[in-house]
């Protein structure tokens, strides 16, 4: 019995393997049939060469970080008896932030505080708090205390920066074309609608390696940050690296580089494409300026290959119907 349920098993293995086998087959020659009869149609769609303005620009994602980030610490251990700034706020250097007390004279207006009050008034006023100030003109951008806390001589109690900047990650294939004082602007991702000018504060000489892309990070200034801009933001950067204006354009996809020529394809006196040597200028990705070779108002052709079967369009030899059409009902 266990005998003959082997014998079935292994013929049933053997079915499947041959009806793989005839399957892979079918559809192989299925494809190799629908490519020996489809056709190619080559057709040209006619451009006109026409002047207009060229604007070359690099796009780079980068984060709103503050230039200098100072954190701000006591000169000695103790506790903060007031707060007078708050996240946020424009502060200039010299002003007086806080006041706190050292831990020596916060335990003596604590005891002073349970003889009463007059005590206390009296040791308060002959023991002063110490002022915390701005060490510079800025913003303060964290604040880490609250009056009654306190802290060590090694804790940040607040933390300021002068100005924001972005942090552009610019790819080492464009940074060559990235100068100082170039102009940039800048668009948050929080605020897509807010454009903000800017200028190319910096360009770091140390590249960065991150899954084999090599970046170079380029700190981008804004000429006035507004309210909005906040340190940590994710933000996109246009740089503006070549602007030229009444150019001659035609499409970049109708230029071929072919054995060290530059051409394009023209209508002929006929009617017909015929290729045509030209030099060309700056580039933006989708148009190029040519200096040479087309005029304009001239007609730039260009190529575009349609696939067919039998000269009809989405006949498909592995469709239900076999490429067939379907019986009108």
């Amino acid at each position: 019995m266990s005998q003959s349920m082997n014998q079935n098993s292994k013929m049933s293995k053997k079915a499947k393997i041959i009806i793989g086998v005839v399957v892979l087959a079918v559809a192989a020659g299925g494809f190799i049939y629908y490519r020996s009869t489809k056709k190619e149609t080559v057709t040209y769609r006619r451009v006109e060469a026409k002047k207009g303005d060229l604007e070359i620009t690099i796009l780079a994602t980068g984060t709103v970080q503050p230039e200098n980030r100072l954190e701000i610490k006591a000169p000695v251990a103790g506790r903060m008896e007031s707060v007078l700034v708050k996240e946020g706020q424009k502060l200039v250097k010299g002003q007086v932030i806080a006041w706190m007390s050292s831990s020596e004279r916060a335990a003596m207006l604590d005891a002073a505080r349970s003889k009463g009050a007059e005590e206390y008034k009296r040791w308060s006023e002959l023991y002063l708090a110490t002022p915390i100030m701005a060490p510079i003109s800025g913003t303060l951008i964290l604040r880490s205390v609250e009056p009654g806390q306190t802290f060590t001589n090694t804790d940040a109690i607040f933390t300021m920066s002068d100005r924001l900047t972005v942090k552009a990650q610019v790819d080492e294939t464009d940074i060559s074309q990235i100068k100082l004082k170039e102009k940039a602007q800048i668009v948050l991702d929080a605020y897509p609608g807010q454009k903000i000018d800017a200028t190319v504060d910096q360009i770091a000489f140390d590249a960065k390696t991150v899954n084999s892309v090599t970046t170079y990070i380029v700190d981008v200034l804004p000429q006035k940050a507004p309210p909005t801009m906040l340190s940590g933001m994710t933000a996109n950067v246009t740089f503006f690296i070549e602007s030229k204006k009444d150019v001659l354009l035609i499409p970049s996809e109708s230029i071929k580089v072919q054995d060290g020529r530059t051409l394009v394809m023209v209508a002929g006196p006929d009617g017909k494409p015929q290729q045509r040597d030209v030099s060309v200028g700056s580039t933006d990705g989708r148009n190029t300026e040519v200096t040479d070779g087309v005029s304009e108002g001239e007609t730039v052709m260009i190529a575009e290959v349609k696939l067919s079967r039998d000269g009809k369009k989405g006949s498909n030899p592995f469709s239900p119907m076999g490429g067939a059409r379907p019986p009108r009902r």
